[in-house]
């Protein structure tokens, strides 16, 4: 019977639902696969198909029937039956009138020998080209405020139309709360004004079946003016009664309209007693005026209330909703194959409201209509027939029904007679991982149905653990997987006519884990997020970690810089409000995925405020008005408060002006303006990250004038001359003049009388009264007025009249000596009758005019310090010891100072600063030359210095050593008896009387200490009668003398003379040399060889040099130059005395030096300042000594020449010893080799 298995059917052996190969030899009960819908609507351009495509073997014959009745299409003219194998499909041809014809209900049976299958009923509508019918439309006349409703009555269609005001310009009537259109096309006014008058109002209905848009007849509205529009509450026009009974479907929208009329406008609310709103499902449309409540279920049964309000009553209609459903399936009847024997069962349970009612038909005839003698029966739904039989088989149809909707399934039982088969495939390896739940498939086929039992390797049932559970259509299922699972498992199916096996491989793998997932994250708008990720994995199994966003797979975007994925890690760039969600990290294999989320919150400043709204305008008369607005989004940061702003585009178009913040949870607002304003609002949200962007903004209102509410403030009176008084006042803001023509009515009398008030009345806010005494105190009123009236009675304010300069000076006491840098000014208090006005403060003057030695010759630098009109003594810092002062002390008042208080005075001698330019020389192993320059400030007159030193190497018992060099114009001092392998820390301070100043520190050693001398790589050039030698001195080597000595190659008698250099100075140039000559050059310090290095000169041959006289000798040529050198000094010093006018001190600097304790000042604040002149002078002329810089201890010797290539006398003395430092350094020069020059002048000024 049964010999090759080809194709799958769906087979429910127990549950749930298995796929079956049956044999190709075995027939097949016929099924339906697709068919026409249930409701066909057709228009003259369709072509019109009913479709009825099913399968079945042996061939399914087709039949139709409409209306009940049995049709056939072959014999039916224009009806053309589709020929193709499995369908029944018919078309029909024609003109949409031919078509009509065929409309009704079909229904397909398709049938074999098995058993027939039955479509549902296909309703077929042909709808023709849609007219509107002919009629005269009147005129429509109605008075100025009262409601009109304008009709459209399109004709009827079978699909949903779209209904259109317009006028005959083709241009939309516009609507809004006061015009809109219903559900039914209608156009409702709640009240007319003038502007509706026009006579085109064309109502359009679009056929979107037809693809047609037809006009209906224009309609002329006239709107008589009226003078008294009376104000009327509200009343609906649809619906018209009080309430009303609408039945909903479940799952479908649930649509409410209210429509009213009334004036002023009413405006519509949506109530639902029995609790709120469904939020997440209502939209408001239409204004308002409709409600639409998406996916109706059970729980939206109830009254819902609409309100109709303006400021006279409310109109209230009631909606009773019934949520009643079209059948659904509870238990749809399923196909099923039996063995004989067996009991065959098909459960039918459908669910609507009200509830279906299900009948049964069996090969497409009614159950009713059988012969009473079948074996099967119906108990609560379900058709059972016991013990089956082949002759039994059936397709069986079952019905739901109520007055909402039909349904129909198709479920046949067939009876078959085949052996025990094992449709999965032998010996197929499964895998899964540790801890999830493994299906073994095992799916038998046969008839009777075969029991299925699974065995382990041992050919014992594998039952006996928990963890292995098989379900009805032979899948075993293995829950918590361990590693020893692992292994063959059996599946044997048996029926009573053969028993068969196959092995299944199952294989435990280690299960994929997140070992670190991303964590939630709250950020802010515009910045970026990090998401990280860490998992484990089986080795053998290919590792992914992909990203989603709720539910989405996220990748990065060619281009775009939004996401960023690498080693496990999200970036999210640029951070919006659409970025926040779930996001999660899934680590997978082809085995299992395991997922690990994190939330992203995006917070920032609130969404705008979407929608305004002004209500009460009546109020308005009281300059109130009622301000509502929808709430903004608050972007995950709760709503801290409303800012309320307003503009008015009159007076300040484009700026805005905040009227009051309410708090967060407030939407609504009554609002105090402001008289004569033209008020547009706009609303702001605020949040703790700031404010959102502005809400659109309302229509405009504008406030009644009135009298003003307020008088100008900061009411000044101030004289700028000796005999006027100017009265100022701080202007109104617009917003408060309250009605245009806004003025200043001014009133003035002098203090202390009772006589009349002077006054006057300007626009400006300022008025000038002349011809008045000098300083008078006068009593000030300033009171707004403007066309409505005048505000408030203003209070008094105290003026004075013009200042005049003061006519004393403060007497000055004495000036007490704090140090030798700070004194004391006192002074006794002004008379104030003399000041001739308000006392602003006092001005001291104070400039230094020179040391003890020598007086200031230079433009005077003259230091202020303003005070307080309380104060009377001022400490000055910051002064030179040892020097004499000038101050003065000023009274001053508005109008400028009086005379100045004199007094000169001396500071003190102090202690001097630190000696300049401190240098160490090796004069052996054990002794030390210093070098030093006097200090540049003196602060009095030097006695000596003090000299001190100590071992830095950290010998025990070595204490400093400290001793006086009484004579202020030593520059040098030869230490000896210096340890050779010890460093020393050497300290020079300068003296005065008063005591030792600021030291100088060096470190240093002897020539010991230092080992031999490095020279680094010596190198030679040579021209054709000079070379030069240079070498690379080395920090810490101690600077010494050493001898050149050149000599040329092979003439032993022709050696120049030895030159003397210092080693710091790194080169020397010898001249006098001979062209085209090899020499050899030696170092030598006495007689032991240092380096050496050879060089030839260039050109082409010896030169024979005429007998040395006493000009080329060196003490000569040092002579004419020290000589020239002083004739450059000389003349530097005459341009600079002429150019500058005068000495200049090493001081100067401390010229700008003020007390600590001042401060500078504006207006009437106190503090130091200078005048223009002196500031000129500061940046034009800073100091000679301003930059000189402190030498290091490793100075070189040739800092003390005039040049690099310093020249010694035979006996090793220097020529023209430490001048050229001494003027390097009080000309601000540096460390380096380059001396003192002719081009480089350096002068010492004191």
């Amino acid at each position: 019977m049964v010999v090759v298995l080809r194709y799958v059917w769906p087979l429910l052996l127990c549950s749930p639902c298995l796929l079956i190969q049956i044999p190709e030899e075995l027939m097949e009960p016929p099924v339906i696969m697709e068919q026409s819908p249930r409701r066909l609507v057709v228009f003259p351009t369709d072509d019109i198909s009913l479709k009825c495509e099913a399968r079945g073997k042996p061939e399914v014959q087709f039949r139709w029937t409409k209306d009940g009745v049995h049709f056939k299409p072959r014999e039916e003219a224009g009806v053309t039956v589709n020929e193709a194998p499995h369908s029944g499909s018919f078309n029909i041809t024609g003109n949409n009138s031919f078509a009509q014809r065929f409309q009704g209900v079909y229904r397909c049976f398709a049938s074999n020998k098995l058993g027939t299958a039955m479509s549902h009923e296909i309703q077929l509508m042909a709808e023709g080209a849609p007219k509107w019918p002919k009629e005269t439309v009147k005129p429509v006349e109605v008075e100025e405020g009262e409601s009109v409703v304008l009709p459209c009555n399109p004709p009827p269609s079978a699909e949903p139309l779209r209904i259109y005001w317009m006028n005959s310009k083709i241009l939309h009537i516009k609507q809004d709360e006061r015009v809109s259109m219903g559900q039914n096309g209608n156009l409702y006014f709640a009240n007319v004004l003038l502007t509706d008058n026009h006579s085109d109002y064309i109502c359009n209905a679009h056929f979107p079946g037809t693809r047609t848009i037809i006009q209906k007849e224009p309609i002329d509205l006239r709107v008589k003016a009226t003078n008294s529009m009376i104000d009327r509450k509200p009343r609906l026009l649809f619906p018209t009664n009080s309430s009303s009974h609408l039945v909903a479907l479940q799952g479908q929208p649930l649509v409410l309209e209210c429509i009213a009329e009334g004036f002023p406008t009413p405006t519509i609310k949506w109530l639902l007693p029995s609790g709120p709103l469904p939020a997440d499902r209502i939209t408001y449309q239409n204004h308002n005026k409709t409600l639409q409540l998406l996916n109706v279920g059970e729980q939206d049964d109830g009254e819902y209330h609409c309100l109709a309000e303006n400021s006279l009553g409310t109109a209230r209609h009631i909606y009773y909703v019934t949520v009643e459903a079209a059948p659904y399936w509870l238990h749809k009847p399923q196909s099923h194959l039996y063995g004989p024997g067996e009991t065959a069962r098909l459960d039918c349970q459908a669910q609507g409201r009200p509830q279906p009612e299900v009948t049964w038909r069996i090969n497409g005839i009614p159950v009713e209509e059988l012969a009473e003698d079948q074996k099967y029966s119906i108990h609560r739904g379900a058709l059972i027939l016991s013990n089956v039989q082949p002759s039994d088989t059936m397709v069986t149809q079952c019905e739901a029904r109520n007055q909402h909707g039909l349904l129909l399934a198709n479920a046949y039982i067939y009876v078959v007679q085949l052996p025990a088969r094992i449709l999965t495939g032998d010996n197929h390896t499964y895998m899964a991982v540790q801890g999830s739940t493994a299906y073994l498939l095992c799916k038998a086929f046969g008839a009777p149905v075969p029991s299925v039992q699974w065995l382990d390797e041992d050919g014992t049932t594998v039952l006996q653990d928990k963890r292995f559970f098989p379900y009805a259509n032979g899948t075993l299922s293995i829950r918590d997987l361990q590693a020893n699972d692992t292994g063959r498992y059996f599946c044997q199916a048996a029926n009573d006519q053969s028993n068969v096996t196959i092995v299944a491989n199952l294989q435990v793998k280690e299960a994929t884990r997140i070992i670190q997932g991303p964590r939630s994250a709250i950020e802010k708008k515009g910045s970026r997020v990090t998401f990280t990720c860490h998992a484990s994995f089986d080795p053998s199994l290919q590792p992914h970690i992909t990203w989603r966003g709720d539910g989405r797979d996220l990748q990065e975007l060619g281009d775009s810089d939004k996401y960023f994925i690498e080693d496990g890690s999200l970036v999210i760039h640029g951070l919006n409000y659409s970025d926040q969600g779930n996001y999660s990290c899934v680590a997978s294999t082809e085995l299992d995925e395991v997922e690990s989320r994190a939330q992203l919150l995006v917070v920032g400043s609130p969404g705008p405020v979407p929608h305004l709204e002004l209500s009460d305008r009546h109020l308005l008369k009281q300059s109130q008005v009622h301000l509502s607005w929808s709430p903004a989004e608050d972007h995950n940061a709760p709503i801290e408060k409303y800012d309320i702003e307003f503009e008015d585009k009159e007076m300040a178009p484009e700026k805005w002006y905040s009227l009051g913040k309410v708090p967060g949870n407030q939407t609504s607002t009554t609002l105090k303006l402001s008289p004569y304003v033209h008020y547009t609002f706009r609303v702001i949200a605020i949040n703790k990250y700031g404010p959102g962007e502005p809400s659109p903004t309302s229509e405009t209102v504008v406030t009644p004038e009135a009298a003003p509410e307020k008088n100008p403030v900061d009411v000044k009176g101030e004289g700028n001359e000796t005999n006027n008084m100017v009265i100022t006042w701080k202007p109104l803001r617009w917003m408060d003049w309250n009605a245009p023509q806004l003025q200043y009515r001014v009133q003035w009398r002098p203090q202390g009388t009772q006589g009349p008030w002077q006054e006057q009345t300007v626009s400006e806010p300022f008025l000038v009264v002349t011809n008045t005494s000098t300083f008078e105190p006068y009593e000030i009123k300033v009171q707004a007025v403007n066309s409505q009236g005048k505000g408030p009675e203003p209070l008094v304010t105290i003026g004075y009249s013009g200042e005049d300069y003061p006519q004393a000076s403060p007497e000055l006491e004495d000036v007490k000596i704090l140090n030798s840098s700070t004194v004391m000014v006192k002074w006794r208090p002004v008379n104030m009758a003399q000041v001739k006005g308000h006392l602003r403060g006092y001005n001291v003057t104070y400039w230094w005019e020179g040391s003890s030695k020598k007086h200031n010759k230079r433009h005077i630098h003259r230091s202020h310090v303003v005070v307080a009109a309380n104060t009377t003594s001022l400490v000055l810092g910051g002064l030179r010891p040892y020097s004499s002062y000038h101050v003065e002390v000023q009274a001053f008042n508005g109008r400028g100072p009086g005379p100045a208080s004199k007094l000169t005075f001396r500071t003190p001698e102090g202690v001097p600063g630190h000696p300049e330019a401190l240098h160490l020389e090796c004069q052996s192993d054990t002794s030390l030359l210093l070098h030093w320059q006097p200090p540049l400030s003196h602060n009095g007159v030097l006695t000596g210095y003090v000299l001190s030193y100590h071992p830095l190497d950290g010998v025990s018992g070595d204490q400093q050593l400290s001793f006086d060099l009484p004579n202020p114009d030593l520059r040098t001092h030869n230490l000896t008896n210096l340890n050779p392998n010890l460093r020393y820390r050497f300290q020079l301070q300068a003296t005065t009387k008063v005591g030792p100043g600021e030291a100088i520190v060096r470190d240093g050693g002897t020539m010991a200490l230092s080992g031999k001398p490095d020279f680094g790589n010596i190198s030679a050039m040579a021209g054709e009668n000079y070379s030069v030698v240079s070498w690379v001195p080395q920090e810490d080597q101690c600077n010494f003398r050493f001898h050149i000595l050149f000599k040329a190659m092979g003439e032993a008698s022709t050696s120049l003379p030895i030159q003397y250099v210092s080693y710091n100075q790194s080169s020397y140039t010898q001249w006098d040399l001979q062209p085209d000559t090899d020499y050899e050059i030696r170092l030598l310090k006495e007689h032991t060889l240092l380096g050496h290095v050879a060089v030839k000169t260039n050109g082409t041959g010896r030169v024979r040099l005429p007998p040395a006289g006493f000009a080329t000798e060196g003490w000569f040529i040092g002579f004419v130059c020290a000589i020239i050198l002083l004739l450059l000094v000389l003349l530097i010093l005459c341009f600079i005395k002429r150019s500058k006018g005068g000495k200049y001190s090493v001081k100067d600097k401390e010229d700008t030096q003020v007390d600590s304790e001042a401060r500078p000042m504006k207006d009437e604040t106190f503090g130091e300042y200078s005048d223009n002149e002196e500031k000129a002078f500061g940046s034009s002329q800073p100091s000679l000594n301003g930059d000189i810089k402190a030498l290091g201890s490793d100075d070189s010797l040739a800092d003390y020449g005039g040049s690099v290539d310093v020249q010694f006398n035979e006996d090793g003395s220097f020529i023209g010893q430490y001048s050229g430092k001494k003027e390097k350094e009080a000309a601000g020069g540096n460390d380096s080799s380059g001396a003192a020059s002719p081009i480089n002048p350096a002068v010492a000024l004191e």
